[in-house]
């Protein structure tokens, strides 16, 4: 007999171990499952490492992340070297461009599958790589509500392109350039010639559109490395940035950093904040309605905007609400000066990612350095306090905002009659119709493009009709249910609430009822009487929803905009 037999026997435990296939023999299961994972080459001493997850976004129709395999290599470096075992695995891909009818439609699929896929596979922690527009709010949302320590790692913004002369981004320039050759300023050749400089390298946007607002806005959440939301997907930057993901995830399995202990109330205010003071995307108001629901916060978002708007300035001169490019950004310091020159306006008491408070993070940071001007202070800033509006009234009773830092000023205060198109589709079969003479007073008014009626399609910023942009019209107000991607611009209010397909006011105008746009007020108002309404509501009659399929669980579960977008069971 041993001198060590009545020592207790020490069973070694592994991640690989749990989230068992269910054959109603868990220990054969164990044995099953080690069996497959020998085949792979993997030994015990492999599986006794932490097990990171990487759930990334890699796919041949999001052109945007065609250099996400690189980085995928550089985070499982990074887990390797601290001592863990990286599993990586996709997730749905949502690239903006190559998706009919929006990406906005998908978003909680991929949520609901990056939740299931964290609870059913093994892992200690999870690296989220994503980069296009809905993938990191997605990936976010999936990780609160799945709670396992999770971090993520955007893809990072393209570099620039030149055309001409002219230096060129994705996707402001894009839509500058189209109203240029609606107008007929540019030809054919002009227009196809352009496209080759728009998007010329991999990586996401690289304005102050949907995916770099949430990849900055991440961080502001405390759920990214401070510094990682602004280096250009090609650069060697944004590949130690993965390596540093890497490791710090295997650390956060060890100190088990759920993300439900540090997105709290603070982290969402810190968000806001950095959203109105970067010239962010509206998207990324309905994203952080529904994050914070996940997370279990009950917050009132459009009163939070609206309060944190007041007293936030503008200070990151980028596209549209600014001049330059994400890469200038990156530059000037990156997300960490951003932060560093909002420290009198955050929480910094906020937990992070790296295990200590934004302030301890912060306290590290180097201030804006006086030779730039891409990212200014709070007291010498490129625009001025409310560049996000919120707007309630007769015609948005729960909520529509309206980016002000990227409108014409003298819109803000306007009253014209409707102009009303029933649907996207209608709209683009008749707004450039000479017979509706419209002119530059009227509010055209989009409906039937919200959550419910159409997954939300970036609808919102219709076009100036052809033969005003001919006449050098650039603007004219815009009013709708759907959205407008981060990197467009004008007088376009959005996320009318409720929206059309629910009843809400906006599928009662009719053609030539006046519109009042106040945004001093916070006002948007349709000057129709109330029995007219009351008449007319009678008569109105809810879009069925689709037969089949995913559209017609969307239809029936999707909550409205000015609660996230997200569904009533999540």
């Amino acid at each position: 007999m041993s001198e060590h037999d009545d020592q207790p026997v020490v069973v070694r435990t592994s991640a690989v171990d749990g989230q068992l296939t269910s054959y109603g023999d868990p220990a054969f299961s164990r044995f099953l499952r080690r069996a497959f994972l020998n085949s792979a080459g993997l030994d015990d001493d492999d599986l006794d490492r932490p097990i990171i997850g990487i759930a990334h976004t890699i796919s041949d129709y999001t052109t945007c992340h065609r250099h996400m395999p690189q980085l995928v290599d550089a985070v499982r470096r990074g887990v390797l070297e601290a001592g863990g075992l990286p599993f990586s695995f996709p997730v749905p891909s949502l690239g903006e461009i190559l998706m009919s009818p929006t990406t906005m439609l998908y978003r909680n699929l991929l949520a609901l599958t990056v939740e299931e896929l964290i609870l059913a596979q093994p892992m200690d922690a999870v690296v989220l790589v994503g980069g296009c527009d809905k993938t990191i709010p997605a990936m976010l949302m999936g990780a609160l509500s799945a709670d396992t320590p999770a971090i993520v790692i955007a893809a990072g913004p393209m570099y620039s392109g030149n055309w001409r002369g002219q230096r060129l981004g994705a996707c402001t320039d894009c839509r500058n350039l189209w109203a240029r050759h609606r107008a007929g300023e540019l030809d054919d050749d002009d227009i196809t010639e352009s496209r080759a400089q728009l998007a010329p390298t991999g990586g996401t946007c690289m304005v102050m559109g949907t995916a770099s607002t949430m990849a900055i806005l991440t961080e502001a959440l405390g759920m990214a490395l401070i510094g990682t939301a602004t280096a250009p997907a090609p650069s060697g930057d944004r590949l130690r940035n993965g390596v540093a993901v890497g490791r710090r995830a295997v650390a956060i399995a060890d100190e088990q950093l759920r993300p439900r202990s540090i997105v709290g109330e603070a982290a969402i205010r810190n968000a806001l904040t950095t959203l109105v003071a970067i010239g962010g995307s509206t998207n990324a108001v309905i994203h952080l309605a529904a994050i914070a629901k996940r997370a279990g916060l009950s917050l009132s978002m459009l009163d939070e905007l609206a309060e944190i708007s007041r007293r936030t300035p503008l200070i990151v001169d980028c596209k549209p609400a600014g001049s330059g490019y994400l890469p200038d950004v990156h530059a000037a310091g990156g997300s960490g000066i951003i932060f560093k020159a909002l420290v009198d306006l955050l929480d910094t008491e906020a937990p992070t990612v790296h295990g200590v408070s934004l302030g301890t993070v912060l306290s590290v940071q180097p201030a804006p350095p006086n030779w730039q001007r891409v990212v200014r202070s709070i007291d010498d800033p490129v625009g001025p306090v409310g560049g996000l509006a919120v707007l309630r009234g007769s015609l948005a009773p729960d909520g529509a905002v309206l980016k002000c830092s990227a409108t014409n000023q003298a819109l803000l205060l306007h009253t014209g009659p409707a102009a009303v198109f029933e649907s996207p589709d209608d709209l683009a079969a008749r707004i450039d119709d000479p017979a509706l003479g419209l002119t530059p007073d009227h509010i055209v008014v989009v409906r039937n493009a919200g959550p419910i009626a159409a997954g939300m399609p970036e609808a919102g910023s219709a076009p100036i009709p052809r033969y005003l942009a001919q006449a050098g019209v650039t603007d004219m107000v815009r009013v709708s249910d759907a959205r407008m991607s981060g990197t467009a611009s004008g007088t376009v209010v959005l996320h009318v609430s409720p929206e059309a397909a629910a009843g809400g006011p906006l599928a009662l105008v009719h053609d030539g009822d006046l519109i009042t746009l106040d945004v001093a007020a916070g006002r948007l108002d349709l000057l129709v009487d109330d029995d007219v309404l009351a008449a007319r509501k009678q008569d109105w009659v809810p879009p069925p929803p689709p037969e089949r399929g995913w559209r017609r669980l969307h239809h029936l579960h999707v909550g409205s905009a000015t609660e996230g977008a997200d569904f009533d069971f999540c």
